[in-house]
């Protein structure tokens, strides 16, 4: 595994002989967490060259595809009405299908938009094991935070009996 400059730092200002107090513990914490947050948030600041398609939509856009058209999620009898069901899209992602009627579907991600945690259906509620926010599985609205963005959106549509991408 190789560090990088902060965490070579890091290491080595904890690998002296000194023995050292709590300020310079937390201090130094506190240095190489600001440095984490700040690599994160310039790293999220990429220029257009090195910038990659989204694959989330901001709340209120259209549904998004989890992947080409067409690509079969899953049998619309395996989804009771007013429940939902935990998928993963012919591309590798976590979903969620839900079927609010007899001849409705939707479908979101099932990634929490409060940490990314993976939710879990629960009757006609998702629900997220780490810290408990809770989403209506008809609609991915949150019902109970700390989550305050609904869950994205999935395109989806029935053809024969099949839920599929749209």
């Amino acid at each position: 595994m190789k560090l990088n400059r902060i965490e070579t730092w890091f290491v080595s200002l904890h690998m002296t002989a000194e023995p050292h107090t709590r300020r310079t513990i937390l201090t130094s914490g506190a240095a190489v967490a600001g440095a984490a947050v700040g690599a994160a948030a310039l790293s999220a600041c990429g220029g257009a060259d090195d910038a990659k398609p989204s694959t989330s939509q901001p709340a209120g856009d259209q549904p998004s595809s989890p992947a080409a058209a067409g690509q079969p999620l899953g049998n619309l009898a395996d989804v009771p009405v007013g429940q939902a069901k935990a998928i993963t899209t012919p591309d590798g992602k976590d979903a969620i299908l839900a079927r609010p009627t007899d001849t409705t579907v939707a479908a979101f991600s099932a990634t929490c938009t409060h940490q990314g945690c993976k939710v879990a259906p629960a009757g006609a509620e998702l629900k997220c094991p780490c810290h408990n926010s809770v989403f209506d599985a008809m609609t991915g609205a949150v019902k109970k935070g700390p989550a305050k963005e609904p869950l994205p959106a999935l395109a989806v549509k029935v053809e024969n009996g099949q839920i599929v991408t749209s």
